[in-house]
């Protein structure tokens, strides 16, 4: 709950200005795999943002309140139950946090 929680709170902290937000979740089975995807429309993150995107304490716009730990406990929740968490990403165009788990 948690999970899905804090990425969806990311995506309407972080939408762009001047556009409606608009977010989307797909859940869909792979195989042994089942995988959610939360996908938005907001302001996007550059290659080197989504690099630093899961550390502890790492805020990557100042314009927006938050302890910069949300992230990181997202990701040790979703790899503690032997997931994986991956993001996609284009500054000015969105961003899909892909978080896949064992069936």
């Amino acid at each position: 709950r948690s999970i899905l929680y804090n990425l969806l709170s990311n995506a309407i902290k972080f939408s762009a200005p001047g556009r409606a937000p608009v977010v989307r979740l797909r859940c869909h089975g792979t195989g042994s795999t089942t995988v959610l995807e939360v996908q938005d429309n907001g302001l996007g993150l550059s290659e080197t943002q989504q690099a630093q995107l899961f550390g502890m304490f790492v805020r990557l716009h100042d314009h927006v309140e938050g302890s910069g730990i949300g992230l990181y406990m997202v990701k040790r929740i979703v790899e503690n139950a032997g997931g994986t968490i991956t993001v996609q990403s284009q500054p000015g165009v969105g961003t899909t946090f892909s978080v896949a788990f064992p069936s």
